[in-house]
Formats: structure tokens, C-alpha cells, sequence
């Protein structure tokens, strides 16, 4: 178990969020939007059917809200015969993760929301709960589990790379805020949903990625004692152990540079 590096500050009591929370900000974004020239009414909006997951569970979303996302957008532009019912398979998305996709774009969230604490000017999770108290501001339903990884992963990350692959780029925002709150979360599941970050985001992501690094770079003393660390460094097979050598490297070059400018100089 570890501490969440983001944790700098207990939560006090959660309040009703502000007008200017992430939540707002991101749900005017998204009816800006949607009330755009060119922008259709959502009532009028034809509904898209969605068979998502290999066992094609159904889900159904007004066409103006999904074009809210480029890949969509893209998609469903010119793909049917006008008054053809909208169909589309997503064969590859988890359900559970694809849920908070839609209800991320119906209202600028998704369970547990990000509330804004505003005496402590600090942000906690809806349902935040704290056993063991870490100091952290997560939530119960920080993991999920994953077929594809065939475990359980931090339910913030899968929720990134989706919208990485929908072009969502606020809603990449949002998990990885959500994400800095956990704490308490094992070294397996850390390690497990970082190889996912990195097969599932490209070379030129420098958020997610960078998040894993710094988190096991500022819990090396847990990460260095564990087993299944180790074992995954000798497995191999992801750049991910390349940049945390490199990064590593950086943050020992950037204590010996303070530690030089901080000794008195001989002549």
C-alpha cells in the first residue's frame, strides 16, 4: 500500500460543488457545443444504437451527443442511409468503461464525480472514503476489472485510454485528476494498469505516462521491496521500465545538482 502523491492535504467535509468545479467548467464545455451552429437538438437528435463488448450489450446515445467526440463524429458521418437505423459495434470496449464514456458526455462526469471543497480549496471524490486513513480523498470504486488486462486496473486509467481512443481530450483531464485522489491501491494493480497506460496511449502521451513514473519514482522504497516488481522488470517487454530508468536517472542528476549548489565552494 501506498500513499497517493497527490494527497498533500486531508479533505475536509465535501461540499456542494462551486459554479467554477471541474464538473461545470467541463458541462458547459460540452453544451457549448452542443448549441453550436450546425448543432442539432438533442431531442431531435436521431439515436444511435451501440452493441459494445463482446457480448454486444446495448446501449443507445442521441447522435448530436456522441459527435461530441471526433472518432464518433467521423464515424457516423455519411455511414447510413438517411432514416436507416443508426447501428454501431464496439467490439473491444468494456461496458463498464464505455458507461462512463456516455455519462461523461450527457453530463461533463461520471460516477464518483470530482467535488470542489472550497474552504479547503482542494477537490475530493463523491463518496470519498479513507480506512486506513492515508490521507487519501479516493473512492471504493477505484479499480475495475479488465479483460483485456485480465485483472483488475485502476478504473481511472481505462477510462483515459477510452478517451484517447474518442478524442476526448477533457475527459483525459478529468480521470487523471480523478486518479491523483487513490490511494492504498497494491503495487499488482499500479504495475498492471501502467503496462495498459502504455500499450494503450501513444509515444507522445506525457500525462498518464508521466504520472506512473512520478508515482513510483516517490514510492521506490515499496516498490523496491515487492516481488511482483521484480517480477515484471525481468519479464520485460514495455518501454515502461526504459523511461523509468530514464527518469530515474533525471531525478538522481537533479538531487546531486542541488546538493552541489547547496555545499560551500572550495577554492
Amino acid at each position: 500500500m501506498f500513499r497517493s502523491f497527490h494527497s498533500r492535504d486531508r479533505a475536509g467535509k465535501a461540499v456542494k460543488p462551486s459554479k467554477k468545479s471541474f464538473r461545470e467548467h467541463t458541462k458547459l464545455k460540452l453544451h457549448q457545443k452542443l448549441d453550436s451552429p450546425g448543432s442539432g437538438s438533442t431531442l431531435v437528435s436521431p439515436i444511435v444504437t451501440l452493441m459494445v463488448g463482446p457480448d454486444q450489450r446495448v446501449f443507445a446515445a442521441h447522435e448530436d451527443v456522441l459527435s461530441l467526440s471526433p472518432f464518433f463524429a467521423t464515424h457516423l458521418k455519411g455511414q447510413f442511409f438517411e432514416g436507416a437505423p443508426k447501428k454501431v459495434a464496439l467490439p473491444d470496449e468494456v461496458p463498464e468503461i464505455f458507461s462512463c464514456v456516455l455519462e461523461y458526455l450527457y453530463k461533463g462526469d461520471y460516477y464518483p464525480r470530482l467535488l470542489h471543497n472550497k474552504r479547503h480549496n482542494s477537490f475530493t471524490l463523491e463518496d470519498a472514503h479513507d480506512p486506513l486513513n492515508l490521507g487519501g480523498r479516493g473512492s471504493v470504486e477505484s479499480t475495475i476489472f479488465h479483460p483485456w488486462a485480465n485483472g483488475d486496473l485502476l478504473k481511472d486509467t481505462a477510462i483515459y485510454c477510452a478517451a484517447e481512443k474518442f478524442g476526448l481530450e477533457e475527459l483525459k483531464r478529468l480521470a487523471l485528476r480523478k486518479q491523483g485522489l487513490q490511494s492504498g491501491i497494491p503495487v499488482e494493480v499500479i504495475l498492471r494498469s501502467a503496462r495498459f497506460a502504455y500499450e494503450n496511449t501513444p509515444d507522445t502521451d506525457n500525462r498518464l505516462r508521466a504520472h506512473y513514473l512520478a508515482l513510483i519514482i516517490r514510492s521506490r522504497k515499496i516498490f523496491k521491496r515487492s516481488g511482483t516488481m521484480q517480477m515484471e522488470m525481468e519479464m520485460g517487454g514495455s518501454r515502461l521500465f526504459f523511461d523509468l530508468f530514464v527518469a530515474m536517472c533525471q531525478h538522481v542528476d537533479d538531487v546531486v545538482e542541488i546538493a552541489n549548489k547547496s555545499s560551500p565552494k572550495t577554492i
